[in-house]
């Protein structure tokens, strides 16, 4: 993943800049009403309309589809192991168009649930990183244990999704998969670092996260590098030269941004003035290289949350200096999976995380669930393929919740 500067930051303005991209597009419109009115044939107009058409490709910004895909979403079908983006030829594909494809909604055949027994009830972990380091902490993960995470997740059956979409119910993976979901606290360098080869070019740090993540989706295209980035304020990531491109570079991939306050503060006890402080200056920080990107997801620092109840809604939305945030889902700091979006149960302002770690994790980590997983002792959220759908043995359908419009529920008879 070669990176050179100056060509990076040009393709990071053309492809954020929505702004000059509408413009672009109402100029073309103009010229070709002006071609029409004075009838200067056919080719003529078919040059504007091809040059108009040319000003969408590659569009960025935060693709966040409906239950299935919203109105004018791009879907691209892919199938398990056999994804759109190894179609791209690798001499010939640039990161913005590897990004392009990985802001698409997949599109999966959806299968006989009872073929594949499908639980759409089932859990999900959502993972708690920090650190990708040496040497293997608490809370730090070393780059090869890192990768033995996503070999063993891969081989289990589980696919990543994004953090938006788990809170939202739009679960896209292929049909008796599970999805899960990575999240990195703090922004720490080691989960995005850029470093100059042996040329002297610039590259993603292999044994960051995000250069594993992206060399793990290269070797599977089936594994998308979906992650949030909780980060706080100051230089998310380092390098003070490269946070423009970072942020973009996160989007532009398939990857989120999500607030974990400013300051790192404690929330016990913020006030709502305070508090609304810390989570609006994350969201005008990412604006000022992300144009329009709307920071929607909240890691509570410590896993903390306001003692006061007339403090504790500004967790969810609140406005700064007119800048309004809305935060779709709040993650905890927790101990276990946490309940499918389905359940009656589930709460996206409340949803706890797995230690995503082998380290001081008191029998509840990663590889402890994946145990209990494996023993039955609970059950794992398994897709039939359909987004539209929500697949389950008959014998769990009084868990369903009830505001589930948009859905088809299947209900089948699980064997004994």
């Amino acid at each position: 993943m070669t990176v050179g500067r100056d060509q990076y930051r040009k393709e990071i303005q053309s492809v954020s800049d929505s702004r000059q991209r509408t413009l672009y597009r109402g100029s073309r419109l103009l010229v070709l009403i002006f071609l029409l009115i004075l009838g200067l044939g056919t080719s003529g107009m078919l040059m504007a309309c091809s040059d108009a058409s040319d000003t969408t490709s590659g569009a960025t910004g935060n693709p966040l589809p409906g239950p299935a895909t919203d109105e004018g979403a791009e879907a691209a079908p892919v199938e398990d192991g056999d994804s759109e983006e190894a179609a791209v030829p690798e001499s010939t594909a640039s990161e913005q168009s590897t990004g392009s494809l990985l802001q698409q909604i997949p599109v999966y055949e959806a299968a006989d649930p009872a073929s594949v027994e499908a639980d759409e009830l089932g859990q999900i972990m959502v993972l708690m990183y920090h650190h990708i380091r040496e040497p293997e902490a608490e809370w730090s993960r070393t780059p090869e244990n890192f990768r033995k995470d996503l070999e063993v997740l891969y081989e289990q059956g589980f696919r990543p999704i994004r953090l938006i979409d788990y809170a939202r119910g739009q679960i896209h993976v292929p049909a008796g998969k599970t999805p899960v979901v990575f999240t990195f606290d703090d922004g720490n360098d080691n989960n995005f670092n850029m470093i100059e080869d042996e040329t002297g070019e610039w590259i993603i740090d292999p044994d960051c996260a995000v250069g594993i993540l992206m060399a793990f989706h290269e070797a599977h295209p089936d594994f998308r590098p979906h992650a949030t980035f909780f980060i706080n304020g100051g230089t998310p990531f380092g390098q003070s030269d490269w946070v423009d491109f970072k942020l973009n570079y996160l989007v532009t991939n398939g990857m989120d941004i999500g607030n974990h306050t400013e300051t790192h503060l404690h929330l016990g006890d913020a006030s709502a003035e305070q508090l609304q402080q810390e989570l609006g200056r994350i969201q005008q920080l990412v604006n000022r290289y992300v144009d329009d990107y709307q920071v929607n997801t909240f890691a509570l620092p410590f896993g903390s949350r306001p003692s006061s109840d007339e403090v504790a809604p500004y967790v969810e939305s609140g406005t700064y200096q007119e800048v309004t945030y809305v935060n779709e889902a709040v993650l905890e700091v927790g101990w276990d999976p946490y309940h499918s979006p389905f359940n009656r149960d589930f709460n996206p302002l409340k949803i706890r995380r797995v230690r995503a770690s082998e380290t001081k994790v008191d029998g509840v980590g990663m590889y402890d669930w994946l145990a209990t997983f494996e023993s039955g002792s609970r059950r794992r959220f398994i897709s039939d393929g359909d987004p539209n759908t929500i697949a389950i043995p008959d014998s769990r359908a009084e868990l369903l919740r009830e505001d589930l419009e948009g859905y088809e529920i299947l209900l089948y008879e699980a064997a004994p």
